[in-house]
């Protein structure tokens, strides 16, 4: 069944098949973007695609070999865009790099709603590869997390668990963020979340004994009051 074969996009041709090739295939993506934004995947025909790429549908089956690749590919572009804004500030101080994570990850939300539920959600059907996809991004920030906190990324199991704990309710909170249409600014959001790792911080370092001094009991995480907690607000 085509639909069943590996989805990695196929290499680039030669030494020619460079920038024009990937600036096209970056194109064929964007227009995914767009395409399952607005219309599901089993709405959606391969010549539905090429029309609106304005490509031949044989292109679009060279770089992605199938439907499902295509839409597998769409779903790794957007995976990529979250983890570069969640994790684009290892440069700050601790608690501003920690914030700036959470506040470019709800950015990314709130301007990819449909990537961002695909993602989260696990996709059609709870599809296994979108949920491996899923699981990789929640790998990923979960060590930006870790090493803004205490410098590594490897934690202990239990530090793990209520890492993990922590990032659920994030993806259950922002999900319910964006389907009662943004009630709260994203800077309150960000401040919300901010405080809720603070505490998981300050209850690992009860628990934890193994991780570096002062973990969890640094600065605090939040640098500013929560103010204007719902739009429109006085």
């Amino acid at each position: 069944m085509a639909d069943g074969r590996a989805h990695e996009a196929r290499p680039l041709p030669g030494p020619r098949g460079t920038e024009r090739s990937q600036a096209r295939r970056a194109e064929l993506l964007a227009t995914g973007r767009t395409l399952f934004a607005d219309t599901s995947y089993d709405a959606l025909s391969m010549d539905d695609i090429a029309r609106s790429a304005g490509v031949a549908k044989g292109l679009i089956y060279y770089y992605f070999t199938s439907k499902r690749g295509y839409y597998l590919a769409v779903i790794e572009d957007a995976v990529a865009e979250l983890v570069l804004r969640a994790t684009s500030c290892r440069e700050l101080p601790r608690a501003e790099r920690v914030r700036r994570t959470i506040d470019g990850y709800l950015r990314y939300a709130q301007q990819n709603q449909a990537a961002y539920r695909t993602v989260v959600t696990g996709g059609v059907g709870h599809d296994a590869q979108v949920l491996a996809i899923r699981d990789r991004v929640r790998e990923q920030l979960l060590g930006v997390i870790a090493e803004g906190s205490w410098d590594c990324t490897r934690v202990p199991p239990l530090a793990r668990a209520a890492l993990v704990g922590w990032l659920s309710s994030v993806e259950g909170v922002t999900l319910d963020w964006l389907a009662r249409g943004e009630e709260l600014s994203p800077e309150v959001l960000c401040d919300l979340l901010t405080r809720t790792l603070q505490g998981t911080l300050e209850i690992i370092a009860r628990f934890e004994s193994t991780l570096p001094p002062g973990a969890g009991r640094r600065e605090p995480l939040h640098a500013q009051p929560a103010a204007a907690a719902v739009r429109g607000s006085a």
